[in-house]
């Protein structure tokens, strides 16, 4: 299968620069999944584009300002920091991170950061990623000084610098456990009262996580679809959020993922070793990429965003759809000057 198959035309004007005014302010695609046909509405609306015993899993994972900006140690010269994924805890801490600019930064560099937080490269990775070991002059925690002085990781193609405001609208309502360098931007559209309306249907609500890594952001950089391998990222699910979703299952509820890193997470669960299609509780990685051709065990509907061309992301809905009633469902929303991406609009697959 062929890369270069999931590949769309796309004005960069509908590439969505900033947040609707209102969270569930986003207009909404429905695409039926069994026939193709489209129809159009707006993210309020879910309530009634959705059947009482509808069962939403949302990602409850918290974006925490991954993006640090400091200067060379002693030459001054700009570096931006970009963590990725802990390799150790406590007053000093390892991460592996995107460095920029990546050649002049060798093992040994040291940066500084506002002052407050210093960095060593220890080691020299592939595509512009380091090994970076993290401190702080004063032996205070290294995340609290990361979350004090970090800016919103905004994916690259948001053209603009973050803003204070994007802490909270970059952010679901549902975030809590601190770990992830994205949103999971389907779950950006929810308010209070839009769950209160949901659940005044009968449709419930249940919450997983996984922290979003780099991943999320990769290009594609091999020809065949089949080649490419995604990394790895920490999920987590509860007792209780286990036991709801396996009984929505077998009482022949549909269960509807809330973005594609929630589709991930419980496909992934349900083909664990001893799970016979169900979901076991418990934490674990996943790498599952998920392409046309995968048979779907636990998720019978979804809401997403959409996405980049030629991105593992807009393969797992083709996944889920198929590829001709997708391409042909975003040239619709194309046409019709849908928002694209990470604070664009959304659309629901069922």
């Amino acid at each position: 299968m062929n890369v270069a198959d999931f590949d769309f035309e796309l004005p960069p004007e509908l590439i969505a620069q900033e947040p609707p005014l209102e969270r569930s302010g986003a207009r909404l695609l429905h695409l039926a999944r069994d026939t193709g046909a489209i129809t159009h509405s707006a993210v309020s609306a879910l309530p009634t584009l959705l059947r009482p015993g509808d069962l939403l899993v949302v990602n409850n994972t918290r974006v925490f300002p991954a993006r640090l900006l400091g200067h060379r140690v002693p030459s001054g010269g700009a570096v931006e920091c970009v963590l990725l994924t802990p390799v150790g805890v406590g007053e000093v801490s390892e991460w592996d991170a995107l460095v920029h600019p990546g050649q002049k930064l060798k093992p040994g560099a040291r940066v500084a950061f506002s002052g407050l937080l210093q960095a060593e490269i220890l080691e020299r990775r592939a595509y512009g990623r380091r090994l970076v070991r993290l401190w702080t002059e004063d032996g205070s925690p290294v995340d609290a000084a990361v979350d004090a002085i970090g800016h919103v990781p905004l994916p690259p193609y948001i053209k603009r610098a973050d803003a204070p405001a994007d802490r909270d609208r970059y952010q679901t309502i549902f975030a809590q456990p601190r770990g992830s360098v994205a949103a999971p931007t389907a779950g950006l559209h929810f308010t209070e009262p839009l769950v209160r309306a949901l659940r005044d249907r009968q449709i419930d609500i249940a919450e997983i996580t996984l922290h979003v890594g780099y991943g999320t952001f990769q290009p594609i950089r091999v020809d065949v679809v089949e080649e490419h391998r995604l990394e790895p990222e920490h999920f987590d699910i509860s007792e209780h959020a286990a036991a709801g979703i396996n009984r929505a299952l077998d009482e022949g509820r549909r269960v509807v993922a809330v973005g594609t890193t929630t589709t991930r997470t419980l496909e992934a669960a349900a083909l664990a070793k001893d799970a016979g299609g169900r979901i076991r509780a418990g934490a674990g990685t996943t790498d599952l990429f998920i392409y046309p051709g995968f048979t779907f065990r636990i998720v019978g509907g979804l809401l997403t965003n959409f996405h980049l061309p030629e991105s593992s992301l807009l393969m797992l809905v083709s996944a889920f759809a198929g590829t001709r009633s997708v391409l042909a469902a975003y040239r619709e929303a194309v046409a019709r000057g849908y928002r694209f991406y990470s604070y664009g609009d959304a659309m629901l697959i069922i």
